[in-house]
């Protein structure tokens, strides 16, 4: 198989979904061993109250990435706006290198901007504050030193205002704002962008005749799994993992 790399994102794993788990477990078995490296763009969790939470998840997922990196295929994690909060501690147990949001890195020659996507979504103007006020470093560290019992409550609390948020409002402000990604791909000057984060799977041509670059939307993995393999050859492509 030629030299590729592999991207996921959104897989929301949760102990009440186990389907989505063993998907990935299984994903990780048989797919990322033979890649160059495997980037998980966000929201690889539910829900992620600290890197001292001892859940049997967090364990079961850290036991199977650190096999693949042990293996030889590196693992690139870029925080989520589920999993903020995943730290140095975690991702070593996972053996796996925590990227800052975003990044740019070469692909096999090809300059490639990686990012969550929720910064792209400008026009949600409530999630942006919500989001520039949990990533302070004095918030954080407030939030992280509550018990467990009382950051399990915050975060429930938050999800159910997350999702009457996003039933009130118009499909598109939860979408990414093309005037922001124009911008990225003028800042960055990269050619290409992926990220994941509107569970809108899809790879964009480029926006404008001024835009050279192409935008890849990662899938979530709530129903199956959505996976970007781009091979050194430049051949690329959106997969998806049936759940068994």
């Amino acid at each position: 198989m030629s030299a590729h790399t592999l991207f996921v994102s959104d897989l929301h794993l949760d102990g009440g979904r186990p389907q989505a788990t063993a998907a990935f477990i299984d994903f990780l078995a048989a797919n990322a061993g033979a890649a160059d490296a495997l980037y998980i763009l966000g929201d690889l969790f539910e829900v992620w109250l600290g890197d001292d939470d001892d859940a049997a998840l967090a364990d079961t997922v850290a036991k199977a990435l650190h096999a693949v990196t042990t293996g030889g295929t590196a693992v690139c994690f870029l925080r989520g706006n589920r999993d903020f909060l995943l730290g140095p501690a975690y991702a070593r147990r996972c053996g796996m290198r925590l990227l800052p949001d975003p990044c740019v890195i070469d692909l096999y020659g090809v300059s490639t901007l990686l990012s969550h996507g929720d910064l792209l979504c400008s026009d949600d103007v409530a999630y942006q504050q919500f989001r520039q006020r949990v990533r302070a470093p004095a918030w954080q560290a407030a939030f992280l030193a509550q018990p467990l019992h009382a950051r399990a409550a915050f975060a429930a609390q938050a999800r159910a205002a997350s999702q009457l948020h996003q039933n009130g409002i118009d499909d598109a402000i939860t979408d990414v704002n093309p005037e922001t990604v124009a911008r990225w791909f003028a800042r960055f000057g990269v050619k290409r962008l992926i990220h994941g984060h509107t569970h809108r799977p899809a790879m964009h041509r480029p926006i404008s005749a001024a835009d050279a670059g192409q935008r890849v939307v990662l899938g979530d993995w709530y129903q199956q799994g959505s996976l970007l393999r781009i091979a050194a050859d430049g051949e690329a492509g959106l997969h998806s993992l049936p759940f068994v």
